[in-house]
């Protein structure tokens, strides 16, 4: 085995994110390189220090070794700076921004292959800003209707011609939320989401589903058989259905790279439900996406991919 280069790629995350362990793994295998690691909870804990002079710019951090020799950065699941709390609200704020804004702007700084592009991943995560961009890249979208105006959420259920289906509109962590259909018992909470708005949708009656890693153009298409098991509404709540590869249609594969192309996503997990009248529809894209069991279900060689995007800039995988 080649000796490990250190270095040229680095995997911002969780210190115990699963997806983070699996790359670094794959690196070592195919690439023989052994990536850097950064959970940023850990500043200011460590000290860290940009420098600026006649001769160039220089970064460190004093629990991380390279930075100034990263090429391509994964920006797997970035955090706020943990930084411990005073007797001072107004301070803490001040503190937390100082922080958040040293290590961001230290680490946007680097010169690298972005994987993604951090402006572009905190504005694709918006839910909203998916729904339009996809609805424009010729992508068929449920009717959707998100507001916190509890007469508009009655009005829209009321007047759709089957069931309607709700689910949370943002994306910051928390317990997991499922996606459900409104029921009469729902309709006496609708008060709740005047300081939540909320996302209500047509639900899709569908055939199967189907989730897609994009890794910078390259489709890994999984089939979910959702409608055999107890995930039929939500399909991330059944993992012991089929999950077989699957292709998309030429016209579905193009709309997706129109999007993905329009949110300046290089890579992220993408959500369609392929409706009882053959439609493929789309639900979302996470640019931050879990599909470490989509690899271990079907076989499909997608760390590799992403490994060669970061290594080699190109996510093809000549012996798959």
């Amino acid at each position: 085995m080649a000796a490990l280069a250190t270095g040229s790629v680095l995997i911002v995350t969780e210190a115990d994110d699963l997806h983070g362990d699996a790359l670094a793994t794959t690196l070592r295998n195919q690439h023989g390189l052994s990536p850097i690691r950064l959970d940023m909870r850990d500043f200011p804990r460590e000290n860290g220090t940009f420098r600026l002079a006649s001769d160039g710019t220089t970064r460190s951090l004093s629990h991380v070794m390279g930075l100034d020799d990263v090429n391509a950065v994964w920006w797997r699941r970035p955090q706020p700076c943990l930084v411990p709390g005073s007797s001072e609200r107004t301070e803490d704020h001040y503190r937390q921004a100082e922080c958040d804004g040293f290590l961001q702007g230290t680490l946007w700084s680097i010169p690298a292959l972005w994987v993604n592009d951090p402006g572009a991943d905190r504005t694709a995560t918006r839910k909203i800003v998916q729904l339009e961009t996809a609805y424009r890249a010729g992508c068929a979208i449920p009717e959707t209707l998100i507001t916190n105006d509890v007469d508009e959420a009655r009005s829209f259920i009321a007047s759709r011609p089957g069931p309607v289906i709700y689910k949370r509109t943002g994306t910051g962590r928390g317990a997991f939320t499922e996606t459900r259909i409104v029921t009469a018992a729902d309709l006496h909470r609708l008060p709740t989401i005047r300081h939540s708005p909320t996302t209500f949708q047509d639900y899709v009656a569908a055939e199967y589903d189907l989730r897609v890693v994009w890794v910078d153009g390259i489709e890994w298409a999984v089939r979910i058989d959702s409608q055999s098991g107890v995930g039929w509404v939500d399909s991330r709540l059944d993992t012991s259905v089929g999950f077989t590869p699957d292709r998309l249609p030429a016209s579905v594969s193009k709309s997706l790279s129109t999007l993905m192309g329009a949110l300046g996503l290089t890579f992220g997990v993408i959500d369609l439900r392929v409706g009882l009248d053959g439609e493929y529809y789309f639900l979302e894209v996470n640019p931050q996406g879990q599909f470490a069991y989509l690899e271990i279900k079907t076989g499909l060689p997608i760390f590799h991919s992403l490994a060669n995007l970061l290594v080699l800039g190109d996510g093809t995988v000549l012996d798959r």
